[in-house]
């Protein structure tokens, strides 16, 4: 057993000698390549001090007024006589619900002698004529063409004057 003990001592020793530090090489190269690195941070910018700016509309019509507010609601009254107000009491149309923006034209179809454009709003696919509302500016269509949708739309301005405006919706090319 001395014998077998000897060797397997001598085992462990001449194995212990063969391990030396894990991955040395790697450690020597990385510690030759940043050697000569240094951290550097860049200085902080120089911080101007706070000018405040004199408000100088003193002499001004102040836009808040109580007073001016009120001659902008009783000017609003005149829009009745001007004839331009939308119907409020009429039914709303499905197409009413979204911003013109957000509709599609995807196509047009003629039946008989009136034509018909096809729509999408959302996940769904409408089909109007002329005389149809969309948009949420009381938007009335007035023609229908193979390419574009043309529109009236009424929008109040501040004064509280109702003001009649053109738009179109143009055909939407097929993505491919």
């Amino acid at each position: 057993m001395n014998r077998l003990s000897l060797l397997v001592l001598v085992c462990v020793v001449l194995l212990g000698g063969c391990e030396g530090e894990k991955y040395s090489d790697l450690k020597k190269e990385l510690n030759d390549l940043t050697k000569d690195l240094r951290g550097r941070v860049d200085p902080l910018p120089q911080v101007r001090p706070y000018e405040p700016v004199p408000y100088q509309a003193e002499n001004e019509v102040d836009p808040f007024r109580p007073d001016r507010i009120e001659v902008a609601a009783a000017s609003g009254s005149g829009a009745a006589a001007s004839g331009k107000q939308p119907d409020l009491d009429r039914p709303k149309e499905p197409l009413e619900a979204y911003p013109l923006e957000s509709i599609q034209m995807v196509g047009s179809l003629t039946q008989g002698r009136e034509t018909f454009a096809l729509v999408k709003a959302g996940p769904n696919l409408y089909r109007v004529k002329k005389g149809n509302y969309m948009g949420q500016n009381f938007g009335v269509i007035t023609g229908i063409d193979e390419v574009q949708i043309s529109l009236n739309e009424l929008i109040q301005e501040g004064s509280g004057e109702w003001v009649e405006r053109a738009s179109a919706l143009q055909l939407q090319e097929a993505k491919k």
